[in-house]
């Protein structure tokens, strides 16, 4: 079985999507898949075992048709985006089965519901989701401080509503800088906010960190994430491969719907949120102007979270 697989476009999305893939192995166990999309969202399946190619989605329209084309003869093409793109091309691929997911269709429950429901309408076998998934390189060991580490991720790319404060990453660094050292994470986009939090710890005199903004891939942010001891965090990419992984996390949500995009079996973490009555907007820039709803979850809310929770092994 040759399965062509589309994979969401964000990076929260394709590691939300990781229980119903291996759903579909269970069904199809000697299957062979093609992962097809952005350049970032492969990387997290590069290390799977089902793993045929991984090929870069040119976004380009009018290159889709022959790239699409020439990807070869495939049993099935199944494709995570609900997108008219997708509609437009998918019969450009030479697959004799084609599915594509639809979000009018799968709307309840979370996000990783919704994407498993899609998948059990292709195969007919009712299957539950199981845990997120995300397979690391296993010729890699990975080595531990001797100080336990604290993922710090203050960026988002849905937007700045989502983010918490740059200011508390650092006061919450500087209460707990004796205990932990600190990874800080984040794109290149986010260079400016990771780096004047940066300064603020050089204020405070905190100096075992290490700031990779810009400087990872997608398989070098998994395996970072994948040995740490704790994460901080808000609704984020980075914060579903924490929960693949099984990491602590305080997970910090303001305004999108925590019970659709919050961790998946995350039973050693915790998500704090204000209930205000202007949440969840959904909206990339708080639409009143305050952002409270990040706002009111301070650094001592966080540390009293942290110190609840254990490092599972």
């Amino acid at each position: 079985m040759r399965i062509l697989l589309e994979l969401p476009s964000w990076l929260g999305d394709a590691v939300m999507a990781s229980p119903s893939i291996e759903n579909i192995i269970n069904y199809y166990p000697d299957c062979k898949i093609t992962f097809l999309g952005p350049i970032y969202v492969l990387g997290l399946y590069k290390y799977h075992p089902n793993k045929d190619r991984l090929v870069t989605l040119d976004k380009t329209n009018l290159s889709l048709h022959n790239q699409f084309r020439n990807l070869g003869e495939f049993d099935m093409f199944i494709s995570y985006r609900s997108s008219l793109r997708t509609k437009m091309f998918k019969y450009s691929i030479r697959a004799q089965k084609r599915y594509q997911f639809n979000k009018r269709r799968f709307k309840l429950g979370h996000q990783v519901e919704k994407y498993n429901y899609f998948i059990t309408s292709i195969t007919g076998k009712v299957a539950t989701p199981g845990k997120l998934k995300i397979y690391l390189n296993e010729k890699k060991s990975i080595t531990k401080n001797e100080l336990k580490i604290i993922g710090l991720n203050p960026g988002a790319f849905y937007g700045e509503a989502k983010c918490w404060p740059p200011s508390y990453f650092s006061s919450l660094a500087e209460l707990l800088k004796d205990e932990y050292s600190f990874l800080i994470f984040g794109s290149e986009n986010q260079y400016d906010l990771n780096h004047n939090i940066e300064k603020d710890f050089a204020n405070y005199g905190i100096k075992n960190y290490e700031n990779l903004t810009g400087k990872t891939t997608t398989e070098e942010l998994v395996e970072q994430i994948s040995k740490l001891d704790y994460f901080v965090t808000g609704d984020s990419g980075p914060m579903h491969i924490a929960a693949s992984f099984a990491i602590p996390t305080i997970s910090i949500f303001g305004p999108t719907i925590f019970d659709e995009t919050s961790q998946w079996k995350a039973q050693n973490s915790v998500l704090l949120k204000e209930n205000l009555s202007c949440m969840p907007c959904m909206k990339r820039v708080c639409p009143l102007g305050h952002n409270n709803c990040m706002k009111f979850v301070t650094p001592d809310k966080v540390v009293k979270a942290l110190k609840g929770l254990s490092r599972k092994i």
